[in-house]
């Protein structure tokens, strides 16, 4: 069986959940004896990439899908053109671009990408096609996320073969475009979904969110959550020392950093818990750089400047390390989301999670047992919860080694593959 997973890149600015689920899929398929070629679209691929090095070359370039958009004119230029706009160089410029990531300002060209041929971007979809046909000749076709439909579904009917999209954290990007552009989108995708044979959510919150946004028939929806790789990742050997909060994600206002900032002032005026620090990382795009600056000037401002520490390297042996120097870490995004990585990563490592009762966490922390929930209406929920979990550091050892026990068994990559393989086997064969 021969599979090709399109998976978008981000060019390594910031931590991608997708990114590090999609390179973790793919490994342990090629080590179950898959076929598998992986696709990176818009961006090189950056973020856990190790074993990767073998992909295709960059389709659908983040530079020439935008000039595209643009003007008609970069939707006829030839091809060698096209491979300056899609070199490496070129792409890492994209990636640092200020706005090359804000959904609010990419409605029009999220709207065309989903319109498959009939958008702006056709020349990139037949050169895909083209190299597909030439290169793989795929049994099935698996899309990393719903936006990527457009493309995936005319690939579908060029190859003839079965298409697979898993979903998470599509309703992020989607609800921070402004109407029209929102909707059509979402109506855009909705009728793309009646072309995949079969969904594949991270979560149960979130097939039953997908599911009704996308009309999507329950009998089309399987929920396969995250794996991990859990190789050479020891857990904490005692209560950090001095109590160290931690956040783990992108450097960005809608994932609560500021929340947490908030409330580790807070703590550090209460007085409670002595000698607390706060490190953070998962890096930034240019976008996030203002609202980081002014985080660092708050701190500043209350004396505390010192005691927090902004990580500049998170590869998976620095997340390793990073996280092994926690005492709790807590990602306090208001919404929710469709998973949580970093929760996966913190218990792998033995460290306790504290996060709000939205989106998929509270079934997160009710499978592993991991961590503490609070309301995130609550007036001062996020400091509660934490000044309880650091002070009662032994009992909060106990329970990071309670969720490490638990995530390995039912998020590590291994225990999800026999389920992905077998769907893949029945598309296939049906």
């Amino acid at each position: 069986m021969r599979i090709v997973q399109l998976i978008p890149g981000t060019g390594g600015t910031f931590y991608c959940q997708n990114c590090m689920r999609d390179g973790a899929l793919v490994r342990g398929l090629r080590g179950h004896g898959a076929d598998v070629t992986l696709v990176p679209m818009y961006l090189p691929l950056n973020v856990d990439a190790e074993g990767l090095e073998d992909h295709a070359p960059v389709f659908f370039g983040g530079i020439n899908v935008f000039l595209q958009q643009k003007s008609a004119l970069f939707r006829k230029t030839p091809r060698w053109l096209d491979r300056v706009f899609d070199s490496d160089w070129m792409l890492k410029q994209a990636a640092a671009r200020e706005g090359s990531t804000r959904a609010s300002s990419l409605g029009p060209m999220t709207l065309s990408m989903l319109q498959g041929r009939q958008g702006n971007q056709l020349k990139e979809i037949e050169r895909l096609s083209a190299w597909l046909k030439d290169h793989e000749k795929p049994d099935l076709l698996h899309a990393s996320n719903s936006l990527l439909l457009g493309v995936a579904t005319e690939l579908k009917r060029d190859l003839g073969i079965p298409l697979v999209c898993t979903l998470q954290d599509e309703n992020t990007w989607l609800d921070a475009i402004p109407d029209p552009h929102g909707r059509q989108c979402w109506e855009t995708m909705s009728e793309c979904a009646r072309e995949v044979d079969a969904f594949i959510a991270v979560s149960k919150w979130y097939a039953d969110e997908m599911s009704g946004r996308m009309s999507i028939p329950r009998e089309k929806m399987t929920v396969v959550p995250v794996g991990m790789e859990f190789d050479g990742v020891d857990p904490v050997s005692a209560p950090h020392n001095p109590p160290t909060i931690g956040y783990l994600s992108r450097m960005t206002k809608s994932l609560g950093l500021g929340l947490l900032v908030d409330a580790f002032i807070d703590l550090k005026k209460a007085g409670s818990i002595k000698e607390l620090k706060l490190r953070l990382t998962g890096g930034r795009t240019a976008e996030d750089a203002a609202f980081v600056e002014h985080l660092e000037s708050e701190l500043s401002r209350h004396g505390l400047r010192e005691d927090v520490e902004f990580v500049d390297e998170f590869d998976k042996a620095a997340r390793h390390d990073f996280l092994r120097s926690l005492s709790v870490l807590s990602v306090p995004a208001p919404e929710g989301g469709a998973f949580g990585t970093f929760i996966i990563e913190a218990l792998a490592c033995g460290v306790p999670v504290v996060q709000p009762a939205a989106g998929a966490f509270p079934e997160i922390i009710e499978t592993t047992g991991g961590g503490r929930l609070y309301d995130p209406n609550a007036e001062n929920g996020l400091r509660t919860a934490l000044e309880q979990v650091l002070l009662d550091p032994a009992r909060a050892h106990e329970m990071g080694l309670r969720g490490r026990e638990a995530v390995l068994k039912a998020y590590s990559v291994e225990a999800v593959l026999p389920k992905m393989l077998g769907l893949y086997q029945r598309l296939v064969t049906s």
